[in-house]
């Protein structure tokens, strides 16, 4: 199988005493490249940083909804010139949580526009986090709209009438570890009614492990098992359906390289 992995944070102090050996086992498991994610200005910078050891490894830069509270007057001017380098490919993770509320509301959709309006600017595909705020983020893309690079609603964890809802404004849904959960049925039933042609596949390590490692960490060659599920799923094989999803993330990230 050809694989990707288009959500992942390698620069996380989880992965800090064996990186070399996660690159190797994503190497070896046929996984084309890993999109490493900043969750703000200054992990971005790290983000970046470790991106730059694999050419396997490409950037996302962005204040996650949990640090909008926290931005300088200067994080768009930061972002967009980080953005510079040929590494980065995307904006984000950004986006709402309403789970957590880690930040104020109108912070977070303050934050969340900013940076919708920088990835169009700069035409760079945005990774996007909703939790329990879908009515609220999906207003703002409405107004705002994604860049004509595209987008991700990324660890997807709604019903099948919101994912269409956001294929509708041009996004993917990312589909990571959660999916393998045998109690996960509302996730079975997005991937079934989007089909394979609307999904990326992420796993969002070191967090949301497949089912086989719950409890322990999660790494980019773990994507397998998720595809695999979906695979089972939607009744494809898994060369044909890991093609497809490679495809699926080549045209929102790779194409900007």
């Amino acid at each position: 199988m050809r694989l990707v992995d288009t959500h992942a944070h390698l620069h996380f102090s989880q992965f800090r005493n064996d990186f070399e050996n996660i690159i190797n086992r994503f190497v070896a498991d046929g996984i084309e490249f890993v999109v490493n994610v900043g969750i703000d200005v200054d992990d971005s910078v790290q983000a970046l940083s470790l991106s730059k050891m694999s050419n396997r490894i490409l950037c996302s830069v962005g204040v996650h909804p949990h640090e909008a509270g926290k931005v300088t007057k200067d994080y768009i001017d930061r972002l967009r010139e980080l953005a510079q380098d040929k590494k980065v490919v995307s904006i984000g993770e950004t986006g709402l949580d309403y789970y957590r509320n880690l930040s104020p509301k109108e912070d977070q959709k303050r934050v969340f526009s900013e940076q919708l309006v920088l990835a169009k600017e700069l035409d760079l595909p945005v990774i996007i986090h909703i939790r329990d705020a879908y009515e609220d983020a999906y207003e703002i893309l409405s107004k705002i709209g994604l860049p004509n690079a595209g987008g991700v609603i990324h660890a997807f964890s709604a019903d099948t009438s919101w994912a269409l809802k956001f294929i509708e404004l041009g996004a993917f849904i990312g589909i990571g570890g959660p999916l393998t959960y045998p109690k996960n049925i509302t996730l079975k039933n997005v991937v079934r009614a989007v089909g394979a042609e609307n999904i990326v596949t992420e796993t969002d390590c070191p967090y949301l492990p497949p089912n086989q490692f719950r409890g322990k960490r999660n790494e980019p060659a773990y994507v397998r098992f998720v595809v695999e599920e979906i695979s089972k799923i939607l009744n494809e094989s898994l060369q044909d359906l890991s093609s497809k999803l490679l495809q699926n993330a080549k045209e929102l990230f790779a194409a900007n390289r």
